[in-house]
């Protein structure tokens, strides 16, 4: 179960507009940028517990339904750095207790809970799904395919493991936008479900960067990802 204690000993220490006392100033003769400290309000630290206390218990209610998960006690943290970008993401502990990190920035800039409700859905869903599983599975399997295909055309040591290593980034790049897509399908019913409205949650994807195709993004498109969230709505309501 989420420990409210450990959220609140971090938010503390920004909450009403204090920001958190800047390091020492570097020597004059240095004129690397200094990175913009995050000001969070006690209203968006209310807002984010008040999110978690509703959300935390359905994402669990899921994850208990779900086959083949193993931990779903969610431990739910705030990144006490204030120079962090806005940024959620899940991890497991090595004793595979399901993590959901959040940034200080986020809590900040998100315009409301129902913003919050729906990162924190998003990420307990690729725990619920066992996206970290099972992006390491289809990674491994890239590697081995492309190697195993690099070898046979007769290529050396050298040039094998460079398919290996091309071949392991190609896997997770298609199959992490599909986990994505999966992620926020499930975080809409999850946000839906604790009582928010999850079609204004996704307005958060209007305020952050377009994943860049160029560099061969890991995300979808923003425009995709609202555009499943809006499906996924629709689909919610025709079944009620």
């Amino acid at each position: 179960m989420f420990d409210f204690r450990n959220v609140l000993l971090v938010l503390a220490v920004v909450a009403g507009c204090a920001p958190v006392p800047p390091a020492a100033p570097a020597p004059p003769a240095d004129q690397t940028p200094k990175p913009k400290l995050v000001l969070v309000t006690e209203q968006s630290a209310q807002n984010f517990l008040e999110v978690v206390r509703r959300v935390e218990p359905v994402a669990e209610a899921l994850c208990r339904a779900a086959p083949h998960i193993g931990n779903c006690d969610f431990r739910i943290a705030v990144d006490s750095d204030p120079t962090l970008p806005a940024n959620a993401f899940q991890t497991v502990s090595p004793s595979g207790r399901p993590i959901i990190v959040f940034t200080l920035a986020l809590i900040a800039e998100a315009h409301n809970e129902d913003e919050l409700a729906f990162v924190l859905g998003h990420e307990a869903g690729h725990h619920i799904l066992g996206h970290i599983a099972r992006q390491e599975a289809i990674t491994v399997t890239g590697a081995m395919i492309a190697g195993v295909q690099a070898a046979a055309a007769g290529a050396d040591r050298t040039a094998v493991a460079a398919a290996q290593q091309k071949g392991a980034e190609d896997s997770y790049l298609t199959f992490s936008k599909t986990n994505e897509l999966e992620a926020d399908r499930l975080g809409t019913e999850i946000a839906y479900l604790a009582g928010y409205n999850p079609l204004l949650g996704a307005a958060f994807f209007d305020r952050i960067p377009d994943p860049d195709a160029k560099f061969r993004a890991s995300h979808p498109p923003n425009a995709q990802r609202k555009a499943e969230v809006q499906a996924t709505m629709a689909a919610i309501l025709a079944d009620r």
